[in-house]
């Protein structure tokens, strides 16, 4: 008989059964768009509780030294460290979303509810797309968190850019999608085997004659996890669609996809192919530069802030993708959630500037923000300066991180890592000065409750993981060690 265990599965059966009491209470009630909000962080919190339990249980099976029954579901699904910290980081990006977004579900009407829903069910998507120990369940999550993702790009679609980004996402994430299933077929091919640790144990125990179905496959899979994280060169989509949707869920939409994406790809290919590392290392770092580079020149020439932030997040997608390299994921689990945390708290200020609903941020709009509301203006100088990796910093903690992981192997990609570290500080450096130095008195900006409170809590846990790392980083080591 397969083993069950529910309380594996209780985190996003919650997310998906809250989605559907969002529904339920809108037709049959239908409330104000803020108690629909207040629903769905309640709904959040519920997870998360079932999520520490997961925590402790894993914690009491490893101490019984029975770590076997971490994988349920006949093998499909994994309880384990990297899963329980991916979705705990998950939900605290679902909540910080949820309140940044809090303008949009109020400009949305009667159809908050769907938002709120479909944002609810991307978070499901991508917590069963890294728990996943089957490959076609890790695509069956992928599907469920990308098509919701589609969908909150084309909120508002009474405007052309939302419609357009959310055309584009669509049918380019298709593609991506149709190349990470092809190549799960090619690794079942080669190996006989769908679940990542089955594969593992398979890789280390025979030598393959003729392993090109298998490095076929892997090239595949590599091609639809680095469209997901926005890497080069399948980062075509990003600029566009972070300009075009709706500025209250960009942020969300964005920081959600790379955590699922990146602890996926280190569940792939460092938990399951590392016999293979000589061959896929040399292929990731080739895509980590070439992110690296285009991300941060092309960044330099932008006139719209989202678009600089699309760049500047194709060149993190290659600063993460560097732990990966190295073989480590430590590194690569502090850099994705500092990264997704800086991510939404720049995000929330865009939306308080251009509004929720709004499809370009010129950088004009922040000529003199420190007069407008000085609040705003130092959150995302903050912010910004964590992303570019400046010392007491999240940032700059999470890049130490992934290129000492890789100097042993790969020098040359931490040297050029440095390099355009430097190169995209210029950029951040630009919105800053034109933030403080130039413009004259305008009209105040103001800004909701809600936005500010995402604001300073990214901006608080910027500071506090660049300034005492260690909060974070013995709860990635916690989590490594189950």
């Amino acid at each position: 008989m397969p083993e069950i265990n529910w309380l594996a599965i209780f985190p996003e059966l919650t997310l998906a059964l809250g989605a559907a009491a969002v529904l339920l209470v809108e037709v049959q009630w239908k409330p104000r768009a803020s108690t629909l909000g207040w629903l769905a962080g309640w709904i959040v919190l519920l997870a998360a509780v079932f999520t520490v339990f997961q925590w402790v249980w894993a914690g009491d099976q490893l101490a019984a030294e029975s770590t076997g029954r971490l994988v349920t579901f006949s093998g499909m699904f994994l309880v384990d460290g990297m899963a329980v910290y991916g979705r705990l980081a998950l939900l605290g990006i679902l909540g910080l979303g949820l309140a940044g977004a809090h303008g949009l579900y109020e400009a949305l009407g009667r159809r908050a509810a769907e938002a709120i829903a479909i944002t609810l069910l991307a978070a499901a998507g991508f917590s069963i797309m890294l728990s996943s120990n089957n490959l076609v369940l890790t695509f069956l999550g992928l599907e469920v968190g990308s098509i919701a993702l589609y969908v909150l790009a084309g909120l508002t679609r009474e405007r052309k850019g939302s419609d357009e980004a959310a055309l584009k996402y669509f049918l380019l994430g298709s593609f991506a999608s149709a190349m990470f299933v092809y190549g799960a077929a090619l690794l079942y091919a080669g190996t006989g085997q769908f679940e990542i640790l089955a594969i593992r144990d398979h890789l280390a125990a025979v030598i393959v004659a003729r392993p090109a179905v298998i490095f076929i496959g892997l090239g595949l899979m590599l091609v639809g996890l680095g469209f997901k994280v926005s890497a080069a060169p399948f980062h075509t989509w990003a600029p566009d669609v972070y300009q075009g949707a709706p500025a209250g869920i960009v942020g969300y939409m964005a920081a959600i996809a790379k955590i699922g994406g990146f602890i996926t790809l280190a569940r792939i290919f460092v938990t399951g192919v590392i016999e293979y590392h000589a061959t896929w290392a040399p292929v990731m770092a080739a895509i980590a530069a070439l992110s690296m580079l285009i991300g941060s020149v092309v960044a330099l020439v932008q006139t719209d802030v989202r678009r600089m932030l699309a760049y500047s997040g194709i060149a993190h997608a290659g600063f993460a993708m560097t732990g990966i390299i190295g073989g480590e994921i430590e590194g690569v689990l502090f850099y994705v959630v500092a990264y997704a945390v800086q991510l939404i708290g720049g995000f929330a200020v865009i939306t308080a500037v251009s509004g929720p609903e709004g499809s370009a941020s010129d950088l004009s709009e922040y000529r003199g923000l420190w007069r407008r509301n000085p609040g705003l203006a130092a959150g995302f100088a903050l912010l910004l300066f964590g992303m570019a990796g400046i010392p007491l910093t999240s940032g700059f903690i999470a890049k130490f991180g992934v290129f000492s992981d890789v100097w042993a192997t790969q020098p040359w990609l931490v040297i050029l890592g440095v390099l355009t570290s430097v190169v995209t500080l210029a950029f951040y450096l630009r919105i800053t000065v034109i933030m403080y130095m130039e413009g004259e008195e305008g009209d105040p900006i103001p800004a909701r409750a809600s936005t500010r409170w995402v604001v300073w809590i990214a901006v608080g846990l910027t500071i506090l993981w660049g300034v005492i790392p260690g909060t974070l980083l013995s709860f990635v080591a916690d989590a490594f060690a189950l």
